[in-house]
C-alpha cells in the first residue's frame, strides 16, 4: 500500500511540476518521495534552484513561509495546514515591537525558526549552524536574540564579546530533555557518543560529545569512526541514520523526543495536496515578503566568505 501511494505521488508531482522538499524530521516514507531532504533554510535555497513551478514543503508553516519569501514566483504548498511550531509562534509582531522599544540600542537577530511577520521586524536572520559566525561579524555589540533561549545562550558562550539578550521561547521538545535523560541513556549505552542539538537545555548540551544542527549531527555520525550514538534531537533521525548506516547503532536520547507538529504530515497528506483535495497554498503580500527577506539577505551577506 505504501509503495502504491508513493508511486501515485511520483506520477502526480511530475505531471503537475511540483518539487517536493522534506525536512529531516519527516518520516522515511516521505523522504523517499522527496526531491530534496535537509534543514529548513537549506531546503528553501534548494527551492530557489529548482525549475518547477510549484514547491511543496513537508515540514511546518514557517518553513513554507521561508520558501515563499525566497521564491515569490512559485506556488508554495504546505500539505498539513495545522503543522506549526510553538517556538516560531512564541512571539507575535506586536510583542516583538514592544521588545524593540525596550531594547532600542540592540540589533534584533532572529533564528530562522520564526514566522514571516516576525522577520519583518528583524535585522538579521540566522540558522543554528551559522549563528555564531554571523553574530561575530555584526558591527553591533548589543543583540536581542529571538526566540530560543537555549540556542541564544549557546551562541552567547561562543560570542563573549557581544551582549546578547534572550527571550524565554524554546522548542518544547528539545527543551524538556534533562540531565537525567542523558544519565539513563549513557547507562544503557555506555560506549555511545552523545550528539545533541543546541536547542537542548544547557545542562544537556554540556554533557554532549558533539553539538550541531540536525544535518551536522547526521553528517558527524556518518563520518565518525565510532559505531554507537545517542541522538539528542527528533527521533526520526534515529531511524534515518539507522537506514543510512546499518553497520552502526543509533539510540534515542528519550522515547519522548518526538515533534508532533512535524509528524502531522503523512504520506497521504502529500498525496491529497497533489490531488488538490488537501493542503494549503502559502500566500504572502509583497510588502511583507520584502520586509521579511531583508533579514535573510543580511544573513547571506554576513555569512559569505
Amino acid at each position: 500500500m505504501i509503495k502504491e501511494i508513493q508511486d501515485r505521488i511520483l506520477k502526480l508531482k511530475k505531471e503537475r511540476d511540483v518539487c517536493i522538499l522534506a525536512h529531516c524530521y519527516q518520516t522515511h516514507d516521505i523522504l523517499e518521495i522527496a526531491d530534496y531532504v535537509g534543514d529548513s533554510f537549506g531546503l528553501a535555497q534548494r527551492a530557489q534552484e529548482t525549475e518547477s513551478k510549484a514547491v511543496m514543503m513537508c515540514g511546518v508553516r514557517f518553513m513554507a513561509e521561508t520558501v515563499k519569501i525566497l521564491c515569490p514566483e512559485k506556488r508554495v504548498l504546505l500539505p498539513e495546514p495545522d503543522a506549526g511550531c510553538p517556538m516560531a509562534e512564541f512571539l507575535d509582531r506586536q510583542m516583538l515591537a514592544q521588545l524593540k522599544e525596550k531594547y532600542p540600542d540592540h540589533a534584533v537577530v532572529a533564528y530562522i525558526n520564526t514566522t514571516a511577520e516576525l522577520k519583518t521586524l528583524c535585522d538579521v536572520c540566522v540558522t543554528s549552524s551559522s549563528a555564531p559566525k554571523i553574530i561575530k561579524r555584526m558591527p553591533e555589540d548589543k543583540i536581542l536574540f529571538i526566540p530560543d533561549r537555549n540556542l541564544g545562550g549557546y551562541i552567547a558562550k561562543q560570542c563573549p564579546e557581544k551582549e546578547i539578550v534572550t527571550m524565554q521561547g524554546c522548542c518544547p521538545i528539545h527543551a524538556k530533555m534533562t540531565k537525567q535523560d542523558v544519565e539513563r541513556a549513557k547507562s544503557a549505552y555506555p560506549n555511545a557518543l552523545l550528539l545533541v542539538h543546541p536547542e537542548c537545555d544547557p545542562e544537556v548540551v554540556s554533557l554532549a560529545d558533539y553539538v550541531g544542527s540536525t544535518t551536522e549531527i547526521m553528517d558527524y555520525a556518518k563520518q565518525s569512526s565510532a559505531d554507537e550514538f545517542i541522538i539528542g534531537t527528533e527521533n526520526s533521525i534515529v531511524q534515518h541514520l539507522g537506514i543510512d548506516c546499518p553497520e552502526k547503532r543509533f539510540y534515542p536520547l528519550s522515547k519522548d523526543f518526538i515533534c508532533h507538529n512535524m509528524q502531522l504530515t503523512k504520506l497521504a497528506s502529500v498525496l491529497y495536496c497533489l490531488e488538490g483535495t488537501g493542503g494549503e497554498e502559502i500566500m504572502m503580500d509583497e510588502e511583507t515578503r520584502l520586509a521579511a527577506k531583508s533579514c535573510i539577505d543580511r544573513m547571506l551577506e554576513l555569512g559569505n566568505g
